[in-house]
């Protein structure tokens, strides 16, 4: 079934595309969260039509990226965490922990955006990449310290 993306989908394509998925993934998925529409012939004529309100509404997205991006590259979170001997944590700093902090500190960002390469199991200095669009993507940085 072909569909025309309205929403940027990971692993899928961005707006504006026309891509070709199955069917109950348009029907139970793509559809009702109003990320796509069916690419028939009228949906196709519309969306050249779209394409320019398409086009600001991807700028915008990105610039908003940006900005978001600015403002956690700016920000240094500081978790204090029970620790035992060598300095090794009770428990890991996750990705959840990390976007309750940056909520905290004003920027919400959905805990999947932000990437660890492995969960943090010890004190000191991490950074994590937070993906806030295909093209932009932001470093945190993270101060875990003993409780």
């Amino acid at each position: 079934m072909k569909v025309i993306l309205k929403e940027n989908v990971d692993n899928l394509g961005h707006i504006g595309d026309i891509v070709k998925v199955a069917p109950g993934y348009a029907r139970n998925y793509l559809l009702p969260k109003g990320f796509a529409i069916e690419a028939t012939e009228k949906n196709a004529k519309a969306l050249e039509h779209a394409k320019r309100h398409l086009e600001y509404k991807k700028n915008k997205v990105l610039e908003a990226a940006k900005l978001i991006a600015a403002k956690i590259e700016g920000i240094t979170l500081s978790i204090a965490h029970q620790a035992g001997a060598d300095d090794k944590l009770f428990g890991a700093v996750t990705n959840m922990e990390l976007a309750e902090q940056l909520k905290a500190a004003g920027v919400e960002v959905d805990r999947k955006r932000i990437v660890l390469d492995e969960p943090i199991k010890h004190l000191g200095e991490f950074t994590a990449a937070v993906k806030l669009h295909p093209e932009v993507a932001a470093t945190l940085k993270v101060v875990v310290t003993k409780a």
